[in-house]
């Protein structure tokens, strides 16, 4: 994957604590525990989303067209 490269501001004390991070090895660099934490705040904000839209289903009309679909197929099936 292609990287490219950003500048941002940040306040000093996450900053340092960034720092702190690095040096004591929980990440590589800057560079990478930025990345990784961009990385799991989109992640976090896609399953979010996610949630808010099944939130959205109505559970028994879901219910109901799985249980459809179930019996047309559960005759088809043999028995054993």
């Amino acid at each position: 994957m292609s990287r490219s490269k950003v500048a941002i501001s940040i306040e000093r004390e996450t900053l340092e604590e960034l720092d702190e991070l690095v040096k004591s090895k929980v990440f590589p660099n800057r560079s990478q525990a930025i990345q990784e934490a961009v990385e799991e705040k989109l992640s976090r904000l896609k399953q979010t989303r996610l949630a808010e839209e099944c939130a959205k289903l109505d559970r028994k009309a879901e219910q109901g067209m799985a249980e459809e679909g179930l019996s047309a197929e559960m005759s088809q099936w043999p028995e054993y």
